[in-house]
């Protein structure tokens, strides 16, 4: 068992946190949750030992392995994807190493009486007795499996980790923490890199192979599949509940309606106490009486309603002006890079106000085909636009693209104009960008800001062909719900490109799925496409069983 006991974090006078406390049991999968700014991050960290608090501590058992991946790193490049992902063995692989000498050293030595021989057997001993303690563990097959559920393929394996980008590195540290086999795992964020499959796989694993999980993440379905029980960080304090998100949500709900209710009924008695006092303050008869509501009013301790987060983002396109009936056709497209090829010979047909999804694992085309649509890139076979076909387009890493050396309202105040240039003001403040917000420079923004400001210079023309690669990274789960009801609404043609199974749900009516180098139609919605993913994997697996 891992306790936290009565940590606080205090910034220049101003407290965070304060007097946090609760364990962390074998088999809890913790979803810790709390609106931007409650200050989870920082938590995570303090229990990682990576911080450390103002006032408290963190009390583990001395061999207790705590792993963390935080929301942004690099790994070394300086070998092989395999050959980083084996650290996670080093510890053991150095015991072996070592034993061997000593093994070696005894052999050779011949001074059986001497102290320094009793000293090596001692620590052959003691070394033995932990290595062997240790299950047998073919370590290359279980790197292996690892890598390749979480996405890599086989001939990534022998490739240098500088060549890949800093999401598949993400991959890389989880897959070197998950093969330690952590007594707790402290997760930050860990879906914002990986494709559909990818967090299926990493669901299973955690459900059914994690000891203690703590997860911090925006992913609504992923939390709810994964957790048993939920922390919530709200004004400088916890609540802890032995339910899921989902159930949280409802328990939460229920108990500020209820301190609700005891606050109103108070403030009724305060207010008759008061009205009693007022009224029979000089009357003689009543002094006694009169004193004796003044002692009750100062002893009354005021209920405390939680605080909701009101912050709420005004999100709504701008109306689509008409285009074609087919914003997109793509016929016998194939695309290379050298002798590798992404798809080959697809063909697809996209009807105006269709709202469709491309799923599939990340490397098959997705990004590609959105490039191809945008004539960023040269391609074989044909792709046509619709008539008066107006794209609106977020990038992935459209975040990143903005200019880090110019505040919030330089960034819109650029690209704005006409009318719109004078209300400039009104419009960061319905994306939350209030106040002094506004004169902050881009590069301190958080990524759910930089993504919010992002967003703002996608509305800011009108576009009937909407192509949102990714949009949901580093977004809040009631932001995002913001923005899916925002794009519920969008009478044009919508393009999704997400891993993320809830903002999907309901959202696209139509699933294209890359993979093996084509890409497949699904006249379904997402969980039809996933229900029926399952099923033709278990025929799959079936099949191979046959023969």
């Amino acid at each position: 068992m891992i306790s936290v006991d009565a940590i606080a974090v205090e910034f220049s006078g101003s407290i965070l946190f304060s007097n946090i406390t609760f364990n962390i049991n074998e088999n809890d999968r913790i979803a810790l949750m709390g609106k931007n700014g409650a200050g989870k991050s920082t938590l995570l960290k303090i229990i990682a030992g990576v911080n450390k608090p103002t006032r408290g501590k963190i009390s583990a058992p001395k061999d207790a392995i705590i792993a963390y991946l935080p929301q942004h790193l690099l790994t070394e490049d300086d070998c092989s994807v395999f050959e980083e992902t084996s650290k996670a063995f080093s510890k053991i692989l150095n015991m072996k190493k070592q034993m061997d000498e000593l093994n070696l050293a005894l052999e050779t030595r011949t001074d059986y009486e001497s102290e320094e021989y009793y000293k090596i057997i001692e620590q052959v001993s003691e070394l033995s007795e932990k290595y062997y303690s240790i299950e047998d563990i073919n370590y290359d097959a279980e790197v292996e499996k690892t890598l390749l559920g979480l996405g890599f393929l086989r001939n990534d394996f022998t490739r240098p980790t500088s060549e890949f980008s800093g999401g598949w590195r993400m991959r890389i540290e989880l897959a070197k923490i998950l093969l330690q086999k952590p007594d707790l795992l402290l997760l930050d964020e860990p879906t914002n890199h990986l494709d559909i499959e990818s967090i299926q796989w990493l669901e299973d694993f955690l459900v059914n192979n994690a000891k203690a999980v703590i997860v911090i993440s925006h992913d609504k379905a992923f939390v709810d599949n994964i957790t048993n029980r939920t922390i919530e960080l709200t004004m400088g304090r916890i609540y802890d509940y032995k339910v899921t998100y989902s159930q949280y949500l409802q328990l939460r709900k229920e108990r500020r309606e209820q301190q609700q209710k005891q606050f109103d009924d108070q403030q009724k008695q305060i207010a008759d106490i008061q009205e009693f006092i007022d009224r029979f303050k000089g009357t003689y008869s009543k002094t006694l009486q009169v004193q004796s509501r003044v002692k009750m009013l100062e002893k009354i301790e005021i209920v405390e309603v939680d605080e909701v987060d009101t912050s709420a983002l005004n999100l709504k396109f701008p109306p689509a002006p008409r285009s074609g009936n087919y914003p997109v056709i793509v016929e016998s497209m194939t695309k290379k890079y050298g002798d590798y090829t992404v798809f080959k010979d697809a063909s697809l047909t996209i009807e105006r106000g269709q709202k469709v999804a491309f799923v599939g694992k990340n490397g098959e085309g997705k990004s590609t085909l959105v490039k191809a649509i945008m004539n960023e890139i040269d391609f074989d076979g044909r792709l046509q636009l619709g008539h008066n076909c107006m794209i609106g387009y977020f990038a992935q890493n459209q975040a990143s693209l903005l200019d880090e050396e110019i505040t919030v309202f330089q960034t819109i105040d650029n690209i704005a104009v006409g009318e719109i240039r004078t209300k400039i003001k009104d419009i960061l403040g319905a994306f939350m960008f209030g106040g002094d917000t506004i004169d902050k420079k881009v590069k301190v923004l958080s990524g759910g800001e930089k993504t919010r400001l992002a967003m703002i210079k996608l509305l800011l023309q009108p576009v009937n062909l909407l192509i949102l690669d990714e949009p949901t990274n580093h977004l809040d789960i009631k932001t995002k719900d913001i923005l899916k009801d925002a794009l519920r609404a969008f009478d044009g043609t919508l393009i999704l490109v997400s891993h993320d199974r809830d903002f999907l749900d309901g959202l696209a009516d139509k699933v294209f799925e890359f993979g093996n180098k084509r890409i497949k139609e699904h006249f379904e919605d997402i969980n039809g496409f996933l229900r029926n993913k399952k099923m033709e994997n278990l025929k799959e697996i079936e099949r191979k069983a046959v023969k």
